[in-house]
């Protein structure tokens, strides 16, 4: 089962500042950074899963930015 940004979020709010701070650029480049992380496979068991989590959350952050974008053009063009 999906988990949602604010479970995400709350999830890792100890480890990391709260994603629905960070502006879409932000979350998105520190989303790139932990994929790199992740993909490079030198991340102990314990840290890949807190950098998937927060990687859960920052996907699910940009996610709705570019929602909110969308929705915003098509209002526009209507």
């Amino acid at each position: 089962m999906p988990t949602s940004p604010e479970s995400a979020a709350a999830s890792t709010s100890d480890e990391f500042p709260d994603v629905a701070d960070l502006p879409y650029e932000a979350a998105r480049d520190e989303l790139i950074g932990i994929v790199a992380q992740l993909e490079g496979g030198q991340v102990a068991l314990e840290e890949s899963m807190r950098l998937w989590r927060r990687g859960e959350a920052l996907a699910a952050h940009c996610s709705t930015w570019l929602d909110d974008a969308e929705a915003s053009l098509t209002a526009t063009e209507e």
